[in-house]
């Protein structure tokens, strides 16, 4: 099992959306509780959203109503649905997987995917 993998980023223009997706390497997405966190150079790695083994999800305040997560347990992948992107969406944007309902892994351990970058200008 190696660590998760995001794909889909790119530079955008505000309004725009985007799809991230992330492929738990080696896991059954469906297994495991997978959650989309952000980070922008300097700051502290903020969660975005989340999607239980359950199939229920729950979100950052600030992107509720405009980002969606999901899962496809067929093609076993996970999603960050991002419509309506603003500027200050733009962050390095990773995916983690845990079979903990209450806790994330630590950072930099192989349930933590590198990241991929989402730029959104105006």
């Amino acid at each position: 099992q190696g660590r998760p993998v995001e794909s889909g980023g790119g530079s955008v223009q505000a309004g725009d959306s985007l799809r991230l997706s992330c492929a738990p390497s080696g896991r059954r997405v469906r297994d495991y509780r997978l959650g989309w966190f952000r980070q922008v150079p300097g700051k502290e790695r903020e969660f975005v959203a989340a999607i239980r083994r359950s199939g229920n999800t729950y979100y950052a305040d600030s992107v509720k109503g405009r980002f969606t997560v999901s899962r496809d347990n067929a093609k076993n992948l996970g999603y960050l649905q991002m419509n309506s992107l603003k500027v200050e969406d733009t962050a390095v944007y990773s995916c983690v997987v845990t079979s903990s309902d209450s806790t994330w892994p630590i950072p930099n351990s192989d349930y933590w995917g590198q990241g991929t970058q989402v730029t959104v200008s105006s």
